[in-house]
């Protein structure tokens, strides 16, 4: 038997599995860029396709940099290279005479909290944030001055109107995923009802197989018509912890050190708002292994399929059960503790969408979230989730869903609060539950070990058990015969490379 100390919520559970268990343990630190700015220059000059930065930027004009929220990866890291890359990019436009006092840094956070003065002037390194002298706008999707942009075969969508008063469209994101980065974050500047218009894709890591990366694209194509639009992508290594414990998950011997770890002990007896505090306080570093530019599309995608490549986890075949562990805070910017709706969105509408070629699970397979489930649900962010939350709980049909999708979108109260950035937009919750359908829909079933809260699991449809020893014999039962397990040694969350063609996929030296 082996003994594994997984992330649960705010603790380190050690949990006993088969010697025979698969670890999908990420690879170790790749090799990074050692000048991220020198890198986002290059990459402006020389695109993987169209024309280079020099070749669309007009001498005095005006400018608009779109920057995402950076919700992506999780968990987050003091030190982002996207903030380097903000500054290069910057400069280079100064440099080709587009002066920074006709710069405009719009983020485009779409349906989440809207950024506040911390998180704007977090935008660029200190030194860089104090010799700015552009403008910061905070997209707001309620907006009433949004502006119509004309798309082909469909009606016009409201966006952002510095976009169509811009000589030049910046995209400056990294590639996590195919709704996240690229031309999404075009969309990410539209209105709420429009972001929230496309259906969950199956896959996260296809971009050419979800509707939301393609509504996003038809976005930045109407745009490219009225206006110049380029894009940089980052491909981002996986967030690293630093100090004691510096390889884990991807380490077996900083797995074991944890295991044996008396720190690991004394964290679980503290009270949950210490225990937040010191995961979320961890020194980490993320680092960026890859720079193209190009058009959106273009240098997403291709983003996209390197960073799957070098940061992917090679499993040969499915599985009987996926055992996830789930971290502390959640996907959405600013990081909340998680509710049943939000760690439901992380295990399954994100950790269970993370797949290529092959959905990870046999027919029928078993899906363990290792996570307590409780309701904590906070007083203004989590209120739009609560109120989810009571519907789903009465057994809602499709249609009452949709009815109070509906209504929620027009609440007064709700907007309000969303537009003064104290809480995400009351869509935001229905479109963290639509994200989990694909994978309640191929999974035999989804246990939740350890959980603490038994209706508010079973409000959502899914089994609690309390422990992970119960939740392993269910699953073991539910097989029959041989039983394959595989343990996500997770956050950060490694994308899942699927079939036998990835079996003798090179990988990152420890």
């Amino acid at each position: 038997m082996t003994r594994l100390p997984l992330i649960s919520g705010t603790r380190v559970r050690v949990v006993t599995v088969d010697d025979d268990a698969q670890l999908l343990t990420p690879p170790a630190a790749l090799a990074s860029l050692t000048d991220v700015p020198a890198a986002v220059r290059d990459a402006l000059r020389y695109p993987l396709s169209g024309p280079a930065l020099r070749d669309v930027a007009t001498r005095g004009g005006r400018s608009v940099i779109v920057v995402e929220r950076r919700s992506l990866p999780l968990p987050e890291a003091p030190v982002d290279p996207r903030r380097g890359a903000l500054g290069a990019v910057v400069e280079e436009l100064e440099a080709l005479g587009m002066p920074a006092e006709r710069c405009t840094i719009l983020v485009a956070g779409g349906l989440e909290r809207r950024a506040g003065r911390r998180e704007q002037e977090g935008l660029f390194y200190r030194m860089e944030a104090r010799d700015f002298r552009g403008s910061v706008a905070v997209h707001d999707a309620e907006s009433s001055k949004l502006v119509a942009l004309d798309l082909e075969g469909r009606p016009s969508v409201p966006v952002h109107p510095s976009l169509l008063q811009a000589d030049l469209v910046v995209c400056l994101t990294a590639a996590e995923t195919s709704e996240r980065g690229g031309a999404c974050t075009l969309l990410d500047a539209c209105a709420a009802g429009v972001i929230g218009s496309a259906p969950p894709a199956q896959s996260l890591l296809a971009p050419s197989l979800s509707p939301t990366g393609a509504l996003g694209d038809k976005v930045a194509a109407a745009l490219a018509r009225r206006t110049a639009v380029t894009s940089v992508s980052l491909v981002l290594d996986h967030p690293r912890l630093t100090g004691p414990y510096s390889g884990y998950p991807a380490s077996r011997s900083a797995i074991t050190a944890l295991r044996r770890s008396p720190v690991r002990r004394i964290l679980n007896a503290l009270p949950g708002l210490l225990r937040d505090r010191v995961l979320q306080g961890l020194a980490r570093s993320v680092a960026a292994t890859t720079v193209l530019a190009g058009p959106p599309a273009v240098s997403h995608a291709e983003a996209l399929l390197r960073g799957v490549s070098l940061r992917g986890v090679p499993l040969e075949a499915p599985v009987d059960t996926l055992l996830v562990p789930l971290p502390w805070r959640s996907l959405h910017q600013p990081r909340e503790p998680l509710n049943p709706i939000t760690a439901a969105a992380i295990g399954l509408g994100h950790v269970l969408r993370m797949w290529r070629d092959e959905w990870p699970l046999r027919e029928g397979g078993t899906v363990i979230l290792l996570h307590d489930f409780r309701r904590t649900f906070g007083e203004h962010a989590g209120r739009p989730y609560l109120n989810l939350f009571h519907v789903l709980r009465e057994g809602a049909t499709d249609d009452a869903l949709a009815a109070a999708r509906a209504s929620a979108a027009v609440d007064p109260r709700a907007i309000a609060a969303y537009r003064e950035g104290r809480a995400p937009h009351p869509l935001l919750p229905y479109l963290d539950w639509a994200s989990c359908a694909p994978a309640l829909e191929r999974a035999g079933r989804v246990l939740v070990a350890g959980c603490r809260d038994a209706g508010a699991a079973r409000a959502l449809g899914l089994v609690p058990t309390h422990n992970i020893s119960t939740a392993l014999d269910m699953a073991r039962g539910v097989a029959g015969g041989s039983h394959k397990l595989a343990v996500l040694m997770a956050p950060p969350y490694a994308p899942l490379l699927v079939g036998e063609r990835w079996a003798d996929a090179p990988r990152a030296s420890a």
